[in-house]
């Protein structure tokens, strides 16, 4: 499913709609280019889960993972700088290191913890976190100028899958985002 983002809002209008739909357990993999939105979208999804303004959201790019508590405890992974190099740049062998890394970070325990795991730049390790991920990948306008953004959405799995359906219903009814559509990896 893809969904036009024209304002800063709309994206905090997608979080909120798909908080309301995740349970502790479920993995978002979050997917785009620098700058193209990651952290905003994690942010607006924490805080849309409850956690409370006062604290701060930002990229656990250094420090790899934030825990925060909402109405399920969240895990808000960064796998951009794993296994030595970053990944996402091709480097040669990192995907074996950096798996090996994830795995030390415990995320995939902590879903089996009931916590809702949140990773940037997670895509090539969907499997090594457990599999059945909502798939978001956010895309900025090739002009840096232009405003909004898009997402498409993609479920790995069949709980991802029902998540998807849920809120491609529920976003009918929103004002201000667009979804022309299912595309590839949307529901069947």
């Amino acid at each position: 499913m893809r969904i036009e983002l024209p304002s800063r809002r709309s994206t905090i209008r997608l979080a909120r709609a798909l908080a309301g739909l995740l349970a502790g357990g479920d993995l978002v993999v979050l997917a785009g280019d620098l700058g193209a939105g990651k952290t905003f979208f994690a942010r607006a999804l924490c805080r849309a889960l409850g956690v409370p303004p006062a604290l701060p959201i930002t990229s656990p790019t250094f420090t790899l993972v934030h825990e925060h508590e909402g109405r399920v405890p969240i895990a808000h992974a960064d796998a951009y700088r794993l296994g030595g190099a970053s990944f996402a740049d091709g480097a040669r062998g990192a995907h074996g290191a950096a798996t090996a890394e994830l795995a030390q970070l415990g995320l995939r325990e902590r879903r089996g913890e009931g916590a809702l795991v949140v990773v940037e730049w997670g895509e090539p390790f969907v499997e090594a976190l457990g599999g059945d991920a909502l798939l978001i990948h956010l895309a900025a306008p090739a002009d840096p100028a232009a405003p909004g953004r898009a997402a498409e959405l993609r479920a790995t799995g069949e709980r991802s899958r029902t998540v998807l359906a849920a809120l491609e219903g529920d976003l009918a009814g929103l004002p201000g985002l667009r979804a022309p559509g299912p595309v590839r990896g949307g529901v069947a």
